[in-house]
């Protein structure tokens, strides 16, 4: 018996490959609900063993159960365990030598260890279940050492393998630190200062990143959207571990994790094309892998050219945008993957790019711009927290050097208030446990987030929003009248209030004065421009 482990969602279980040889009829038969990936193992396994100068017992019968069976298993990740098992049952391995130890990997033809996806989730399912040590394909043993606790050896063949088994004490296992590999995050090749003009929206970028709001630009082609869009990432705070090892588990599992890598070390930016499908977006497909808005977890999902989206592949953001996670059903099983981004749209008001241009004229009839508004639907726009416009910068703008403050400069800010977000939060949850609240000067800075649900102000709960969202009195009378005047709906009163919320901690206030509502307010007048 050999122990492994396979992928759920984002998390793994524990496989064991049962491996019984016997009587005269040779075969090989893998049972426990394997793919084709799977059954194909017998193939790579029965090669690589002769071509690794080992002893295959083709003149017996071979039966290798997957465990628990019950679940469908996939992939090419048991060929190291189902080839194990083999060395054991035939006597060439003794079953000690196993002890505690979890083998994951895909075999070559000659014997070679091939990496696999999802070794992350899988070395932190080896840490919890107690596991003393884990071999892994040689490029996937950074990813696999992270987790720590565990002894991690890479491993590039078959025969290293029974090298580490039979002489443990000449080989040391990979050691790796998270702390050091994020302080170590590359430079981006994007920077604020070399942003013209464009003074509001990167304010608004600045809101958004303090209060992980949602948000929207509408403006005539070349005004600078994308190119605003692809900066928030840059000022947005560097991961936390935490952060860090559930974005590295979406990637591994998915795949698109670089070889070598050891850990994602900076916010995600996704930008998928506009005819991508539903399960291309929220994830699914006939083995379920992550869509672009996981992908996009604690980073920006950036979508361009918001219109020329399928509408129903809009409508489906609803749930993560609302509660972070996406939830798949299939026949067989539910699966739950965490999806807590910053959702940035841009489009253009027409379908010529140009209504209300001040330069150049709208070509589009008012049918045409209507019927293009309206492939954005309204509760769509209800989730998104900033509505803004991006106006086409003027000759002198264009000519003068870039002038702007730099990403390092505005990310302390924004670092600053999510601090105090963060302080917030953490005293509430002590509230919560404990019965009283805690003096904030009292909160440990290392203290981890308190809860993966509310950690910034967009995710802020009804009840925190009037436990946390204390105004001062001409502000709530403002509030009241732009409510009325505006005919806006609960949500967009909730999604105001967060953003002045964030505002007020971006000035270092307790308090919500009017100045930040009616900063606040000026963010959700756009879509009355143009949708009404």
């Amino acid at each position: 018996m050999v122990e492994s482990a396979a992928i759920f969602g984002v998390d793994a279980y524990g496989v064991r490959a049962e491996v019984n040889v016997s009587g005269t009829v040779p075969s090989f038969t893998i049972v426990g609900l394997p793919d084709a990936a799977v059954q194909e193992s017998r193939e790579r396994v029965r090669a690589a063993i002769r071509n690794s100068g080992l002893r295959f017992p083709y003149e017996k019968r071979i039966i290798v159960n997957l465990a628990p069976a019950d679940i469908r298993k996939a992939g090419p990740a048991f060929d190291l365990p189902i080839a194990v098992g083999l060395l054991v049952a035939t006597e060439q391995l003794a079953p000690e030598q196993l002890a505690e130890t979890v083998f994951i990997g895909e075999l070559g033809l000659d014997g070679a260890v091939r990496p696999v996806s999802g070794i992350l989730p899988l070395a932190l399912w080896a840490r919890q279940s107690g596991r003393r040590r884990l071999i892994v394909p040689e490029a996937n043993t950074r990813e696999a050492a992270i987790v720590g606790e565990v002894d991690v050896y890479g491993v590039t063949s078959l025969a290293q393998v029974l090298e580490i088994l039979n002489e443990p004490e000449f080989f040391v296992p990979v050691r790796e630190d998270p702390q050091k590999i994020l302080a170590h995050r590359g430079s981006s090749d994007v920077d604020f200062s070399d942003v013209k003009g464009q003074a509001q929206v990167k304010r608004a970028l600045e809101v958004a990143a303090a209060g992980g709001h949602n948000l929207l630009l509408i403006g005539s082609p070349g005004a600078g959207k994308t190119m605003l869009a692809r900066r928030l990432p840059t000022i947005l705070p560097t991961l936390s571990v935490e952060e860090a090892l559930e974005v590295t588990k979406l990637y591994s599992v998915s795949g698109h994790l670089a070889s070598g890598a050891a850990l994602v070390t900076e916010r995600p930016f996704r930008s998928p094309h506009h005819t991508i499908s539903n399960a291309g977006l929220t994830g699914g497909g006939s083995i379920p892998r992550p869509g672009e808005v996981s992908l996009a977890h604690f980073g920006v999902l950036f979508l361009d050219e918001l219109p020329e989206f399928n509408r129903d592949v809009l409508e489906v953001m609803r749930q993560p945008l609302e509660d972070g996670h996406v939830t798949i059903a299939r026949a067989a099983a539910s699966l739950t993957y965490p999806a807590r981004f910053t959702l940035v749209a841009a489009m253009n008001p027409c379908p010529c790019g140009f209504y209300g241009d001040p330069v150049r004229a709208c070509s589009c009839s008012q049918q045409a711009v209507a019927k293009y508004l309206a492939r954005v639907s309204g509760p769509l726009l209800d989730r998104i927290d900033i509505h803004l416009e991006v106006p086409r910068l003027h000759h002198d703008e264009l000519t003068a050097p870039p002038a702007g403050e730099s990403s390092t400069a505005i990310r302390g800010r924004v670092e600053r208030a999510r601090e105090l977000q963060r302080r917030r939060f953490l005293r509430e949850l002590h509230t919560v446990l404990d019965g009283h609240e805690l003096p904030g000067e009292k909160v440990p800075l290392a203290t981890a987030s308190p809860s993966p649900s509310t950690f910034c102000n967009a995710h802020m709960s009804s009840r925190q929003l009037q436990r946390h969202c204390t105004m001062e009195p001409e502000a709530k009378s403002l509030l009241s009248s732009a409510i009325t005047a505006m005919q806006l709906s609960a949500r967009a009163y909730d999604r105001i209030l967060k953003v002045a919320r964030t505002i007020a901690d971006l000035a270092a206030s307790e308090t919500i004065g009017v100045a930040h509502i009616a900063e606040a307010v000026q963010y959700r007048t756009l879509d009355r421009k143009f949708w009404r």
